[in-house]
């Protein structure tokens, strides 16, 4: 062994207590500091100049450790590469390669946040939410966006695929759209993983055969004007907005957050704005007479931009109203959007209104392509006779 590497010895290294660096030869240095700590430091020249980098303190590396990387760095000279340049560009690509790791959690909040703007309201940010954080959080939520797999995604719809097929397929979209708006981020790579078409076709049943039809429970529209007269007689909000749900044979949510900018009394029309709509499209209701006196009672109970006003200022009814009073009916048997099939059965059945007023006095999108062009018009005016008709079958108690 030379005299000019390999100076000290392990009890040395103990015992060395005088401050300063204590060379043990070939670059390699035992710092000892005034505090009494330890540390390795490796010296070289590079450029003409002279270079001095840490190798770790003595509680972490003994001497035979900090020897084989004093000897990795001489390699590294040997080969024309700075060691310190080198340890600085390694940490750079570690930190790098962290900030581009992030979990699927991480990226579904950040696509969420990205486009909540663009979504109708805050009900479908929820929504997301939710079945996100039930469905797929339990299954891949903390494994990095980049490494969820077929086989992940499988796991979280294969459970619920038969029984909740609804369910399932909007969690598979909403998986799918994460996973392509980290790959546009660069935050994963390849194909992706929760893709139907030529994918997931491959190893799902499709939707639409899987998928049983669920009705909700309608009232027989020969029960409506005896239920409509109960309803009448039932004090509080509740009554007065499913009343007007009944009579307008509108959506829950769109009468809930119904506002008083939407309603030309003048006109009696009703413009539900086409953010609120689940068609994405403006919908404009023919208001009925009677439909005008509940939104003359309902101005009664308040000001405020909502026509139905709810218990926290500000806010609208909760859409838990019209439930808690069907209970109170002893009607839970029945459902809020129910109400738009007794509508539809009692218009198909008993009248002669052409199936597309019907249709589109629901908001439903046609389903014939050809014809839902040709009837881009409202419709408005037979629409106002539609619900005329309904309005006035509504207000006759039969017993």
């Amino acid at each position: 062994m030379g005299r000019g590497i390999n100076r000290l010895t392990g009890l040395a290294v103990q015992k060395l207590t005088k401050p300063g660096n204590h060379a043990d030869g070939g670059g390699l240095y035992l710092c000892v500091r005034p505090t009494g700590g330890k540390f390795w430091i490796f010296k070289y020249r590079f450029g003409g100049r002279e270079r001095e980098m840490g190798l770790g303190s003595l509680i972490t590396f003994t001497l035979a450790e900090s020897r084989d990387r004093a000897l990795a760095q001489r390699k590294l000279l040997a080969d024309g590469i700075d060691p310190l340049a080198q340890k600085q560009t390694l940490l750079l690509v570690r930190k790098l390669a962290d900030a581009s790791v992030i979990t699927f959690d991480t990226a579904a909040a950040r696509y969420i946040d990205a486009h909540k703007g663009g979504w109708r309201n805050d009900k479908h940010v929820a929504q997301w939410t939710s079945t996100l954080a039930t469905y797929a959080r339990p299954v891949f939520g903390a494994v990095p966006v980049g490494e969820v797999t077929t086989a992940l995604v499988l796991r979280v719809l294969t459970p619920i695929w038969a029984e909740k097929t609804e369910t399932a397929s909007r969690v598979r979209g909403r998986i799918e759209k994460i996973l392509d708006w980290a790959k546009s981020q660069g935050y994963r790579a390849g194909d992706n993983p929760a893709a139907w078409r030529g994918h997931l076709e491959n190893l799902l049943s499709a939707p639409k055969k899987t998928q049983t039809v669920e009705h909700h429970p309608a009232l027989p529209y020969r029960e409506i004007g005896s239920f409509m007269r109960d309803v009448r007689n039932m004090p509080g909000t509740g009554a007065l907005v499913l009343q007007f749900i009944i009579q307008t044979a509108c959506r829950t949510s769109e009468a809930l957050e119904a506002r008083w900018a939407e309603i030309d009394f003048d006109n009696a029309l009703w413009t539900i704005p086409s953010q609120r709509m689940k068609s994405g499209k403006e919908h404009v209701i023919p208001l009925t007479p009677a439909a005008i006196d509940l939104l003359k009672a309902a101005q009664k109970l308040g000001q405020g931009d909502y026509v139905f006003p709810g218990g926290k200022v500000g806010k609208p009814l909760s859409n838990m109203a019209c439930l808690v009073l069907l209970k109170r009916m002893e009607r839970g048997d029945l459902t809020v959007h129910g109400f738009r099939s007794t509508f539809r059965d009692w218009a198909g059945e008993t009248t002669a209104h052409p199936r597309e007023v019907i249709e589109h006095a629901l908001a439903h999108q046609l389903r014939d392509k050809a014809e839902a062009a040709y009837q881009r018009g409202t419709l408005l005016q037979k629409r106002r006779l539609l619900m005329a008709d309904w309005s006035t079958y509504c207000e006759k108690s039969s017993d």
